[in-house]
């Protein structure tokens, strides 16, 4: 009889441990994070001042709620219930070279990604193209060719016959 009671008294324990465990493992104040699976940022190397995809795969995660994403190198941004990503723009300070860290948040628990800086900064501004757009060509004048447009019009008078005659013909067998 103690025999009974010690191996329930184990497996008691056991059940307790299992059941209990994953919650003070998620707990933030340990700095635990515990969601690794489902979640990303693309591209991984981003440029400053470049923008990043940030996503999250609902059921490989399993988080249900809205997830606040956080980095030092972008402003905090929430991907909604029911969304998949969401866009940041990274900082145009932030330094080349160095990995940063991104930080998922759904319900109590973190999972962490890493954001690295390209080593090369893009050039903030944008150049004109030399000279200006053409416009003002276009419209019913531009490229007038005859031979394209009675080709055109040929196709189409051949395809409205082809048609017709199936119609004609199919009424032909329906009423006799």
């Amino acid at each position: 009889m103690p025999a009974i009671r010690v191996a329930s008294a184990a497996l008691l324990g056991v059940t307790a441990l299992t059941c209990f465990a994953p919650a003070a493992v998620a707990s933030d104040d340990d700095n635990h994070y515990v969601m690794a699976n489902g979640y990303r940022v693309l591209p991984s190397t981003v440029a400053a001042g470049g923008e990043v995809v940030l996503q999250v795969d609902r059921v490989a995660s399993g988080c249900r709620s809205s997830v606040k994403v956080t980095s030092g190198v972008f402003d905090a941004v929430v991907i909604p219930k029911g969304s998949t990503s969401a866009t940041a723009q990274v900082d145009w300070d932030a330094e080349p070279g160095v990995s940063y860290r991104v930080t998922f948040a759904c319900g109590g628990v973190s999972a962490v990604k890493e954001l690295t800086i390209a080593a090369v900064r893009p050039d903030p501004v944008h150049p004109r193209p030399p000279g200006g757009v053409h416009a003002g060509e276009g419209g019913t004048s531009a490229g007038f060719d005859l031979q394209e447009i009675g080709l055109g019009a040929a196709l189409i008078a051949g395809s409205v016959a082809a048609a017709y005659r199936v119609a004609r013909r199919r009424s032909g067998e329906d009423g006799g």
